[in-house]
């Protein structure tokens, strides 16, 4: 894929060059040259989605195809800033075109108001990273066991009150590039004892290292089997996040939708008994997820979507630049304390 990617466009334009000049400083041409030559599809332009978009558009893919069908809201634009007011009722996609593309007119941006279920697989092929976001457990499923078959790159993500996550899936054997400090061998005629014949780092130079990492289809990450004395031992160090993320996925699942504001205390009443079938079916104790969480899932918060935008869209640049470790493959935000956290899972 990647392989594909750089003779469709090998070439950085004068012009490209000083609009990226600052980025080719950070992490070289090579890894320009390499977005340069990728097309991204993001589903859902939801208050996640936009902060995807920006990131994306910045750092200067060759293309991005904004996904959605659903109507633009005026509950929407208080997390969504590609919304200008006048596209009220326009598809979220359309609405957030103009503002989308004017944020760097070298990326092609693209709208497409269509419905993801109604896709046909061939849809999909066309991309080198898909981005799914406010997308039902079935359709990640879906998507992602149709991309890792063709060698695509697969993001999810979404957030839920003060809570957000991402889950990506770059493929069995992922490989990237990686700087580290230079060490620097002591010459050998050196009688200054043992300590100055050890090798030193050099402040001032850097080499690149080669590496590779693996993933697993969402699939096999939300199926852990947590009846297995492994796994059971692993159930302290594991956030409550991964048991949550379940949870609202469910209530997805079953209602259609995602928590509401205007449906507290139904939906809270919902989600304690989602929140025990899930857990029985996992084979966890209830105890694991208490009902505090019930209360900060509500809505979409804006502050939560630029945090997880932001991890989200640099996940998706340095996989398809192949520049730096990627995460793996969950990473999980929690708003209320303001902090996040990179865990696996799935079969080694």
């Amino acid at each position: 894929m990647i392989d594909m990617i750089e003779k469709e466009d090998p070439i950085i334009t004068e012009e490209e060059a000083a609009q990226y000049d600052r980025q080719i400083r950070l992490w070289g041409l090579d890894a320009q040259k390499r977005l340069r030559g990728s097309r991204v599809l993001l589903a859902g332009l939801g208050g996640l989605g936009a902060e995807v978009a920006k990131n994306l558009i910045l750092a200067g893919v060759k293309g991005l195809t904004l996904l959605d069908h659903e109507k633009a809201t005026e509950e929407l634009c208080r997390a969504q800033f590609l919304v200008p007011v006048s596209m009220y009722g326009h598809s979220r996609a359309k609405a957030s075109l103009e503002r989308a593309q004017n944020l760097n007119p070298m990326v092609e941006v693209l709208a497409d108001t269509g419905r993801i279920e109604e896709k046909p697989d061939s849809f999909f092929l066309q991309f080198s990273a898909v981005c799914l976001t406010g997308c039902s457990r079935d359709v990640m499923v879906r998507v992602d066991h149709l991309c890792s078959q063709h060698n695509i790159m697969v993001f999810c993500g979404d957030v839920h009150g003060y809570y957000g996550y991402m889950f990506c899936n770059l493929g069995p054997e992922h490989s990237y590039v990686e700087e580290k400090p230079k060490l620097v061998k002591p010459s050998a005629d050196s009688n200054d004892g043992p300590q100055a014949k050890k090798a030193k780092v050099d402040p001032n130079e850097s080499t690149m290292v080669k590496k590779t990492a693996k993933f697993c289809r969402l699939k096999e990450a939300l199926q852990v089997d947590w009846t297995t004395e492994k796994a059971k031992a692993c159930l302290k160090k594991t956030p409550v996040d991964y048991f949550m993320l379940h949870v609202l996925l469910k209530f997805r699942t079953d209602k259609g939708r995602d928590p509401e504001p205007q449906s507290f205390a139904e939906d809270s009443q919902l989600l304690r008994q989602i929140r025990d079938d899930v857990l029985e079916a996992l084979g966890v104790s209830a105890d694991i997820l208490s009902d505090d969480f019930i209360s900060y899932c509500f809505s979409v918060m804006s502050p939560v979507c630029a945090v997880v935008g932001g991890v989200l869209g640099q996940e998706i640049v340095k996989a398809l630049s192949q520049r730096d470790a990627p995460h793996r493959n969950f990473f999980f935000f929690d708003g209320r304390k303001g902090n996040g956290m990179v865990d696996y899972f799935g079969p080694n």
